[in-house]
């Protein structure tokens, strides 16, 4: 035996029914407060701005990071030739 009851009925009634709570002010609220910090929040992704948070040393940090990987590689060759 099967039985299909469908009800017709709008968000609003069907919440009201079942005894939940309005929470379409509190969306709305949230809603807007996520825009503002996503609008907020773009200003900080032009190019210019995440090369400086990414890499606040700039062309200097990189630099030095190569120098340093360069003389690794140099002892490390040294060592190499050191053995033959």
């Amino acid at each position: 035996m099967k039985v299909h009851i469908e009800i017709d009925c709008t968000p609003e009634e069907a919440r009201t029914f079942f005894g939940l709570p309005d929470v379409t002010a509190a969306q709305a609220e949230l809603v807007a407060e996520a825009t503002k910090r996503m609008k907020s929040n773009m200003a900080a992704m032009d190019p210019e701005t995440l090369m400086k948070t990414w890499m606040p040393m700039g062309i200097q940090g990189l630099e030095q990071i190569q120098r340093s990987f360069f003389e690794q590689m140099s002892k490390a060759m040294g060592s190499v030739k050191d053995r033959k």
